[in-house]
């Protein structure tokens, strides 16, 4: 099933989407799709849910984070070798782990905000995993019982401020909107394997970034196995898995960096899609 929250900003309400792409309102069933209704087997609930016999949402409403109350972003970097090797770092040995500020969450369609005198923002499209229940010291080979779902994030990143002031990565990672996720939240019955799907991000009508999620170096089992050593997840928790070739500071010979006026396209098949518009807060 492919869950959304959608209207305005603050006030939205729980849905899913329908044969048509239609969006069935889900008020009825849940208040919201969010943590509790994680925790409590909500999903299990909906497995033999008629959506038709739902009302069906008119119009084209603005589409939320799929789900909240998340208490962590958790993120992966250079978990792609040709992203590695753009980047001019080592191919890691084992998960580049660093944290993304739960306010920099934003809906999968909503402006995104340079902050002041911002000058290297950039792109990632990424797969994401939903935890589904709480996960401590978790096998790999069960790592997969704890997954609610797949989304889409794009990790949009301040390279200045990741790189350049101590090279703390969540700095340059956290400002707010810098992190847009959705559209759907994809149950996991829905994808038949997570580790083959397409995924590409364009820039103002241009492919910047295509590639498939078969290249990750570290697979969602290892990483979810890994992650649950160091700190517990819990459901509803986000596990970025990181990028692929094509981000702008790695474009030769002369890096590209957003600028206001900016389009930004993402998706990866069965998951959606995205767009932002870069604008800046000044």
């Amino acid at each position: 099933m492919k869950l959304v929250r959608y209207g305005e900003f603050g006030s939205e309400k729980p849905g899913a989407i329908d044969v048509n792409g239609g969006i069935r309102d889900l008020s009825n069933i849940t208040s919201d799709i969010d943590t509790a209704f994680l925790s409590s087997g909500g999903l299990e609930e909906l497995n033999s849910l008629d959506l038709n016999t739902l009302a069906e949402v008119p119009g084209n409403p603005r589409l939320g984070t799929p789900l909240t109350g998340t208490s962590k972003i958790i993120c992966i970097g250079l978990n792609y070798s040709d992203h590695a090797k753009e980047s001019n770092m080592p191919i890691p040995t084992e998960p580049v782990v660093f944290m993304k500020a739960i306010s920099a969450l934003n809906g999968p369609n909503d402006d995104v905000i340079l902050p002041n005198k911002s000058v290297k923002g950039d792109w990632e499209v990424e797969l994401a995993v939903v935890i589904s229940k709480t996960a401590k010291n978790v096998k790999e080979s069960d790592a997969l019982s704890y997954v609610a779902g797949y989304t889409i994030c794009n990790d949009v990143s301040e390279r200045e401020w990741q790189l350049e002031h101590g090279s703390q990565w969540s700095k340059g990672k956290s400002f707010d909107t810098f992190a847009p996720v959705g559209p759907w939240l994809v149950t996991k019955d829905e994808i038949s394997d997570p580790h083959n799907l397409a995924m590409w991000l364009d820039l103002n009508g241009k492919r910047m970034q295509t590639g498939n999620t078969s290249t990750m170096i570290f697979g969602i089992e290892k990483l979810i196995s890994y992650l649950s050593y160091f700190v517990t997840l819990q459901p509803g928790d986000i596990i970025s898995t990181g990028t692929l070739l094509g981000v702008g500071r790695g474009i030769k010979p002369e890096p590209v960096f957003l600028k206001v006026g900016d389009e930004i396209r993402l998706g990866i098949d069965g998951l959606g899609e995205q767009t932002q518009t870069i604008v800046t807060d000044q």
